[in-house]
């Protein structure tokens, strides 16, 4: 047996009994996440009052973070960890508490499946909504961290009439949705390791936001629109992690107002030792292609405003998505590079299909090294030494990009070229 079809059926065994443990629970939904203020145990419960969770084998109460309303006729409970918790059990489900200094990070993101103006996708297919099979994949390489750049909430519209890919499925910003969108074809990458989320911009206020503040902004206190999620870091030993919130920021216009909110986010990021990588959801760069010609992708326009003249010296790295394909771009030691992995779940952006297309262009006024292709799946990201080594795995499990990044130097490849 090949190593492919054994690590696929590796993860699939891992989803289906996570799923299985969790259909054990009391109707529990449960993961670690990263805040400012440390990690922390979140859960979903149907019960009463919130539960006590086990950690290292003794009782730690949860508080409650929101209560049941109309659309989540749940509640939300959270449990600080502290330094040095090792093991997390909720209800029978096992967590794993976070390492003080993580060597494997799984990246995605753009991962609901889209009801929504038209475009409907198979919910109920791998192929037509690969999410599941993308997270089970994930979970099996075993990482420590996995960062979500954003966009969780796509079932916006109810499924039209005759659709029997999407037929009976939930839409709307309710627990139902949530559950379908993120919580169950999750669980396995959820149970894996400790989570960073991003908003994006299907979690603005118009759209998913009450979801969002609800069950994975960072803040202690739920939030209300309209309002912004705090920009909070989280020390990976070097670097660390600056979480900004971009989900109003503009594609084509700077709006002065978009642009001193978005400034405003970007002013606590500091660089410490190992520097700083920004986690946003719409990228400040991006390269759009046609056939393998290469160019600037004119992606954020407010961003690219908020960031003339801020001292962004100790940022190595920005990780985005929104755009739906995963796209490289390297400026060397002038400005950060731009990683982007739009490739979860939701529908791929159009003339991005494979092969993959590589080469120079400028961007925003710089030379870029680019990398850009269209594919489902997700991105692990190895520490080696000071530097990261990179590979994007599709949803065959196989390689289609190897990374390096040094420093600020970031370069892709497709795997067996120079």
């Amino acid at each position: 047996m090949g190593k492919t079809l054994r690590r696929t059926r590796v993860a699939l065994a891992l989803a289906f009994g996570v799923l299985a443990s969790a259909g054990r629970a009391a109707a529990v939904v449960a993961w670690v996440q990263m805040t400012g203020a440390g990690a922390e145990v979140r859960l979903v419960t149907q019960a009463a009052a919130c539960p006590s969770v086990e950690v290292d084998g003794a009782a730690r109460p949860t508080r409650q973070r929101a209560g049941p309303d109309e659309a989540f006729a749940n509640r939300v409970c959270v449990a600080k960890l502290r330094p040095g918790d090792r093991s997390v059990l909720v209800e029978g489900l096992q967590l794993r508490a976070p390492r003080p200094r993580p060597e494997r990070l799984v990246i995605l993101g753009d991962s609901g499946c889209r009801l929504k103006g038209g475009s409907f996708q198979n919910c109920r297919d791998p192929m037509g909504w690969p999410f599941p099979r993308v997270a089970a994949l994930a979970a099996a390489r075993k990482p420590d961290l996995v960062i979500h750049v954003g966009d969780y909430y796509y079932r916006e519209a109810p499924c039209p009439p005759g659709a029997a890919g999407c037929a009976g499925s939930p839409y709307g910003d309710r627990w139902a949705t949530w559950k379908a969108e993120l919580f169950d074809p999750a669980a396995p990458l959820l149970a894996a390791a400790p989570w960073v989320f991003a908003r994006g911009n299907h979690e603005a206020c118009k759209r998913g936001a009450g979801g969002w503040f609800r069950q994975l902004d960072a803040a202690p206190v739920v939030k209300t629109c309209p309002a912004d999620s705090d920009t909070f870091a989280v020390d990976l030993g070097g670097p660390t992690l600056f979480v900004v919130d971009s989900n109003d920021t503009e594609d084509f216009l700077a709006p002065p107002g978009n642009v001193a909110r978005f400034a405003a986010r970007l002013a606590p990021v500091r660089a410490g030792p190992g520097g700083a990588w920004i986690v946003t959801h719409r990228p400040f760069w991006d390269a759009s292609r046609l056939g393998d010609l290469l160019a600037d992708g004119h992606v954020n326009a407010t961003e690219r405003a908020a960031a003339k003249g801020r001292d962004l010296t100790g940022v190595r790295l920005i990780l985005s998505g929104h755009v739906h394909n995963f796209t490289s771009v390297g400026f060397g030691s002038p400005r950060p590079a731009q990683l982007v992995v739009g490739t979860g779940g939701d529908t791929l952006d159009f003339g991005d299909a494979p092969p993959p297309a590589a080469g120079t262009a400028r961007v925003d006024g710089l030379p870029a090294e680019i990398f850009t292709m269209g594919r489902f799946g997700y991105f692990v990201f190895d520490r080696r030494g000071e530097d990261w080594v990179g590979h994007f795995y599709d949803t065959q499990d196989r390689v289609a990009a190897a990374c390096v990044l040094h420093g600020r130097e970031l370069v892709c490849r497709a795997p067996g070229s120079r």
